[in-house]
C-alpha cells in the first residue's frame, strides 16, 4: 500500500491529571499559638479535552503521540490557599472524529462541528483541606482528603469522513474520475484496481452559490465487511454520508448483481447504512446507445432513482447535480 499522510486511526495511551491533596494545616504565628484549621482544598487534574477543526482533514499530526499524560492538581496549602488546577491539554481533531476506549469498544466523544470541546477523560477532583470538616463538636480536624485519580487507559481515535454524498462502487468503476470532473478535487487516476486508497472529498458547485460535499471512497470487493481488501478501513467513511451514490460502469457484465453486491457489503458491515438515500449512476455511457439504455434501466431496482452519465463527455453530469441536490435537500427537510 502506498504511503499516504491521511491517517484515519490512530491508539495512544491517555491518562488524565490526578487530583491534588487537601491540606492538613493549622494557623500558626506570632501572634496565635494554636489558631483553628486553615488547609486549603486541592487543585483539579488537568482533562483530557478534543476540539473540533475544520481545517483538519487527518489525524495525521497525531501519529506519533504515543502517550498523553495530564498536569496533575497541585496540593492545597495553608492560610486556606487552594492549590492550583492542572493545565487542560485540548487536542484538535477533523470533524467526524470518534473516540471510543480500546478494551471496551464504547464509544465516547464524538466531535462532529467546528470549535466543538468536548471532555475527553476528566481530571480528578481536589482533596478537601480540613478546614472544610471544622464544626462545633471538632474544632480542630486532623484529616483532609486526598485527591482523586485521573483515569487512564488506551484509547483509540477514529475519523469517518463527514459528505453529503458518497461514492460507492467496485474498483474502477470510476468514482476518482467523476470527483475530477464536478469538484476541484484532483484524485489519482489510473487503469486499474484499487487506485483510490484514502478518501477523497471535493465540492460540488451547485446553482445560485450552492454546494454540497462528494467524498471518493476506495472500492468496496466481495468480502469487504469481512476485512477483505480495503475492508473495515473503507466501509466506516460510508456511515456518516447522506446519500450513497452508487456508481456502476456502462461494461459491467450484469448491472443489477453488481448493485445487489454493493448493499450487501453495507447491511454485512452496519444494517443501518440501507436506511439511507440510494441513487444509482451507471457511468461510461458514452459508450451506450438508447437501445442499450433502456435494456439496462429495465435491469434496476424499480424504486431507486437511476441515471445515465459520462464523465468524459459530461453527459447527464447537470441532471446528476440536480438529483443529488433535491434528494438531499429532501432528507434534510
Amino acid at each position: 500500500m502506498e504511503k499516504s499522510n491521511f491517517v484515519d486511526q490512530i491508539k495512544v495511551f491517555c491518562r488524565s491529571g490526578h487530583g491534588g491533596a487537601g491540606s492538613k494545616h493549622f494557623l500558626r504565628n506570632k501572634l496565635t499559638a494554636k489558631g483553628g484549621p486553615d488547609g486549603g482544598d486541592g487543585g483539579r487534574g488537568a482533562h483530557i479535552i478534543l476540539k473540533g477543526n475544520a481545517q483538519l482533514w487527518t489525524l495525521l499530526h497525531l501519529r506519533y503521540y504515543k502517550n498523553i499524560l495530564a498536569e496533575n492538581g497541585q496540593h492545597g496549602a495553608g492560610n486556606n490557599c487552594t492549590g492550583r488546577n492542572g493545565k487542560d491539554i485540548i487536542i484538535e481533531v477533523p470533524l467526524g472524529t470518534i473516540a471510543r476506549d480500546e478494551l471496551t469498544g464504547k464509544q465516547e466523544v464524538e466531535i462532529l462541528t467546528d470549535g466543538q470541546e468536548e471532555i475527553w477523560m476528566q481530571g480528578g477532583r481536589g482533596g478537601l483541606g480540613n478546614s472544610n470538616f471544622k464544626s462545633a463538636t471538632n474544632q480542630a480536624p486532623e484529616y483532609a482528603q486526598p485527591g482523586e485519580p485521573g483515569v487512564e487507559g488506551l484509547k483509540i481515535l477514529e475519523l469517518k469522513v463527514l459528505a453529503d454524498v458518497g461514492l460507492v462502487g467496485f474498483p474502477n468503476a470510476g468514482k476518482s474520475t467523476l470527483l475530477s470532473s464536478i469538484t476541484a478535487a484532483r484524485p489519482k487516476i489510473a487503469d486499474y484496481a484499487f487506485t483510490t486508497l484514502t478518501p477523497q472529498l471535493g465540492m460540488v458547485e451547485y446553482r445560485d452559490g450552492k454546494s454540497f460535499c462528494m467524498a471518493d471512497l476506495p472500492g468496496i470487493i466481495e468480502g469487504a465487511a469481512e476485512g477483505k481488501g480495503l475492508g473495515h478501513r473503507f466501509l466506516r467513511h460510508i456511515e456518516r454520508n447522506s446519500i450513497l451514490l452508487f456508481l456502476i460502469p456502462a461494461d459491467s457484465k450484469n448491472h443489477k448483481e453488481e448493485f445487489d453486491i454493493l448493499v450487501n457489503e453495507l447491511k454485512e458491515y452496519n444494517p443501518d447504512m440501507l436506511q439511507k438515500d440510494f441513487v444509482i449512476a451507471i457511468s461510461k455511457s458514452d459508450m451506450l446507445d438508447d437501445e442499450l439504455i433502456a435494456a439496462i434501466a429495465e435491469e434496476l431496482p424499480k424504486n431507486i432513482p437511476h441515471i445515465f452519465i459520462s464523465s468524459v463527455t459530461n453527459y447527464g453530469i447537470t441532471d446528476l447535480k440536480d438529483l443529488l441536490w433535491d434528494t438531499l435537500t429532501k432528507t434534510n427537510q
